[in-house]
């Protein structure tokens, strides 16, 4: 049983951390910045305040909604790039967020 147990850890502690992407989209192109995502599948999409620009601004953007958890979906959204003031992507919202109820 011990040998069972030293084998589930070791192979636990051999698989690679699942690391997500950080890219600085003030630098990047807004074709390049949906590109990195799309290839990627989610990544980190971070960019200073104009209003403060000692403050970073970050958020994880996604290629579509199977980057989502099961509830939520993947909303347009907008990123400052080097060529565009708001670059289309999509990130995760929660769907109860996106419902309309009637009186």
């Amino acid at each position: 049983m011990k040998s069972v147990l030293l084998a589930l850890c070791i192979v636990s502690v051999s698989f690679p951390a699942l690391a997500i992407n950080r890219y600085n989209v003030q630098s990047m192109s807004c074709a390049a910045v949906q590109q990195a995502v799309n290839r990627d599948g989610a990544a980190i999409l971070r960019w200073r305040s104009t209003r403060n620009p000692s403050l970073p601004i970050y958020d994880r953007y996604v290629r579509n909604g199977l980057y989502c958890d099961p509830n939520e979906y993947a909303q347009r959204a907008y990123v400052p790039s080097s060529n565009r003031a708001n670059c289309l992507v999509y990130k995760c919202a929660d769907i109860s967020d996106n419902l309309l109820f009637d009186d």
